[in-house]
This record gives C-alpha cells, sequence and structure tokens, in this order.
C-alpha cells in the first residue's frame, strides 16, 4: 500500500486492497500434516515460489489470541501492549481479569492497551474494514487490539466472504481483516486430530478458493493465524492444585493450561519463589520449563516490557514443552478440563504459523457492490 510510515519488514508485493486473513488455530505444522484436506491451499503452498516474502511466521508468545490478535493490531510486542494472556493479574485490583471474552468491569480496555491500532494509525489515509462474527464488533476484546476501523458483522463463513468480497469491490484502496473462527473450536473440542477438525479445514480451503475467484484481479490476499495447536490427552491434563507444594506461597493463578502464570503472595520472598520453581522442576520438570518472571523477560519472550506491564507476568511460569495442560481446579470450572485442542506455550507446533499469499482470479473491480451491515 505503499505508506512510508510503515516499513514493509515482510517483503510483500505492493497492493492497493489488502485482505487478511486471520485464521484462529492454523499452526503451520498442522495445515502441512492436513495438507490432503486443503487441496486449494496446498496448491498456493506449492505454487508460492517467487517473492522475497517469509513463509512461517512466528506468534506472539504467549501463543493465544488476546496476545496474538494486540500484536497483529498494534504492531508491537506483548510486554509493551500488556494483553499476556487468556487472563491474566490486574495489579491494580488484585483479581485476575479475562482479556478475551469475559472483561472485567473495572478493566478500561484503551488504558490497559495504549498503544494505536493499525486501524488508528491509517484513519485518513486509507479505508479499513474488519468482517467478523457479530458479536465482536463491540466487545472489549475488539476495542483494546483492533478498534479503529468499520466493522461488518457476519454469522456464517460464506456470508463473511460474501461481504469481503463486495465491500472490496467498492474500494479502490482498502486494508481488510477478515477473521475465521470456525478451526479453532472445532481443535478445543475435538482435537486438531480429529474428523470434526478436518471438516472445518475443508471448509475454510472451499471458502479462500472462493474468496480467490470473487475479489477484484487487484487484491492481495494474505492468510495467517494466531498460533498453532497440540492434542491433550485426558491422562496429561493435570489440576495442580492437588499438590500443595505447587501452590505454596501462591495468591493468584492465570494464563492458559500450557502457560501458567502464578503470583506469589505480596510478603513471599526469593526462597518461597525459588522454593516454589524447585517444586515445580521436581515433579514436571521433563515436561514443561519453569522460570522466573526475570528470566522470562530478559529472555526476550515478551519483548521489551514496560513498566505498567510488568506486574501483569506471573512471578514464576511454568510453559509446557511435552503434551501436557495445567489446571487450577480451584478457579476454573470443571469442564474446562475437557479441552482437548490447546496452545499457549512456545513450542513449534504453537508458534509457526503460515503466512500464505493467495492469487486471485482475474475479475473486474466493479463487478460487485457492496451492501454493508451484518449477515446471517
Amino acid at each position: 500500500m505503499g505508506d512510508a510510515r510503515f516499513a514493509n519488514v515482510l517483503r510483500l508485493p505492493a497492493a492497493k486492497r489488502v485482505v487478511v486473513v486471520l485464521v484462529d488455530g492454523l499452526g503451520k505444522a498442522l495445515l502441512k500434516q492436513k495438507a490432503g484436506h486443503a487441496p486449494f491451499l496446498r496448491g498456493v503452498m506449492a505454487g508460492d515460489t517467487g517473492g522475497e516474502h517469509p513463509r512461517t511466521l512466528h506468534a506472539a508468545f504467549p501463543s493465544t489470541t488476546a496476545t496474538s490478535l494486540a500484536s497483529l493490531g498494534t504492531g508491537v510486542v506483548p510486554g509493551q501492549h500488556g494483553m499476556l494472556g487468556y487472563d491474566v493479574l490486574d495489579p491494580g485490583q488484585d483479581k485476575v481479569v479475562n482479556l478475551l471474552g469475559n472483561w472485567d468491569p473495572g478493566v478500561d480496555p484503551l488504558r490497559w492497551q495504549p498503544f494505536p491500532t493499525v486501524f488508528e494509525q491509517l484513519a485518513g489515509h486509507l479505508p479499513t474494514a474488519t468482517v467478523s462474527l457479530p458479536k465482536f464488533e463491540h466487545s472489549p476484546m475488539t476495542l483494546a487490539a483492533l478498534r479503529g476501523s468499520r466493522f461488518l458483522g457476519a454469522t456464517s463463513p460464506q456470508a463473511r466472504i460474501e461481504l469481503a468480497a463486495e465491500i472490496l469491490a467498492a474500494h479502490p484502496e482498502l486494508l481488510l481483516y477478515l477473521y475465521w473462527s470456525e478451526l479453532d473450536k472445532a481443535g478445543h473440542g475435538h482435537g486438531a486430530d480429529s474428523a470434526q477438525w478436518e471438516h472445518q479445514l475443508e471448509e475454510l480451503d472451499a471458502a479462500m478458493g472462493r474468496l480467490a475467484a470473487t475479489v477484484p484481479a487487484d487484491t492481495l490476499i494474505l492468510l495467517t493465524a494466531d498460533h498453532g495447536m497440540v492434542d491433550v490427552p485426558r491422562s496429561a491434563r493435570i489440576d495442580y492444585s492437588q499438590f500443595p507444594e505447587l501452590v505454596a506461597g501462591v495468591r493468584h493463578t492465570a494464563g492458559e493450561p500450557r502457560m501458567v502464570h502464578l503470583y506469589l503472595e505480596p510478603d513471599a520472598g526469593t526462597p518461597v519463589r525459588d522454593a516454589l520453581v524447585a517444586a515445580w522442576l521436581d515433579r514436571f520438570g521433563t515436561k514443561a520449563w519453569v522460570l522466573t518472571r526475570e528470566q522470562a523477560v530478559n529472555a526476550g519472550w515478551f519483548g521489551e516490557v514496560r513498566t505498567e506491564a510488568a506486574g501483569r507476568i506471573g512471578d514464576v511460569l511454568v510453559v509446557a514443552r511435552e503434551s501436557v495442560a495445567f489446571y487450577d481446579l480451584r478457579r476454573v470450572r470443571p469442564q474446562a478440563i475437557d479441552v482437548v485442542g490447546q496452545h499457549g506455550s512456545i513450542t513449534k507446533a504453537e508458534r509457526e504459523v503460515p503466512l500464505l499469499r493467495i492469487p486471485v482470479s482475474a475479475r473486474p473491480a466493479n463487478a460487485r457492490g457492496a451492501k454493508a451491515g451484518q449477515r446471517g
């Protein structure tokens, strides 16, 4: 799009119309493993031999939707935007708050994540639009991470594709963000190695073929994801609160089952923290990385961390390295342990996501007009 304020770090080709398709939960390894269920995307991968852009990106850490979408929407690292997990500690309220779909009324999204979004930075220079599920239009998560674009809601995948094509045809220049939720939902409920997940991949594949066939010919379609996914067997979903030594001195627990934040009592000193680390290493040291906040920050896992966000990171972090998930069933609902497909950790399966440049079919730019609004 040629805006001099933005560096083309991905070395993408110039285009007047750009669609960024964000597929929730589509890891690069899963796409390659299940490519037989995605003939269109398999062909895209095989044919994408030109250009200098990378074919693989790394999701933010933790590898979870709230964190990755905030990085995508703002262009800054998690340590700056402060969206550091599915739920985290709000030090000001001394309570754990959800950052995805159930925000605490005491958390102002604009204060929690104060950096301008890409959409806000483009205001007055380039039209922008979001096509997503209607329920997300006024959500705090959208306000925090993706505010500033024209929102077009559509419930069904087919309606989202049609709406995207129409709005693109109506604008000679446009940046469009298209969110795809169905794959992640199937993975959580049934696992990525399930018929349900494979069916949703087939649906996505067909939809991308339709999108490529209906958008104007000068459109650049980019497909990527917020994280990958690993299946965790029921026997490896562990309620760690049953082990007293793993919660000794802990005031709050938060995060993902594969990336646990442990927050200590205010008067807990270094000996308490070190004993907690040692206890976790003794019991699960072969299954997870266990490290302190300082170690994770110094290793750059969150990028540069601003002062206001530092307290949202656990004093101790438990980061899964094998197919295991950790729950505090004193805090979360019992059904949470039924989740099969999981993410949040720093493994390649969870952090490596595709970047596909999908070629479009020749089509007149004015072939269809836009009909803005909500779709079924």
